[in-house]
């Protein structure tokens, strides 16, 4: 289904509905919109940051340990 068939079934119920309902779905769109959008600011954010050589450091950091330095412990 496409966006705008989408958008026109929901009219379509919305306009079923008391006058109530057809807010409190408003109220949940308006949420979703604002979630969706500090998302998408998140994302922006940590790409940037992992693009930045500000903290290249990261990527050239050296392996403390390796796979010999794990010990098994059996409790038995």
């Amino acid at each position: 289904m496409t966006k705008q068939a989408i958008i026109e079934r929901t009219i379509e119920a919305i306009r079923q509905l008391p006058e109530d309902k057809a807010e409190e779905i408003s109220d949940f769109a308006d949420f979703l919109r604002k979630r969706y959008e500090e998302n998408q600011l998140s994302q922006g954010i940590q790409k940037l940051a992992a693009e930045s050589a500000a903290f290249e450091f990261l990527n050239n950091e050296e392996e403390l340990y390796s796979v010999d330095d794990l010990k098994v412990v059996y409790n038995g």
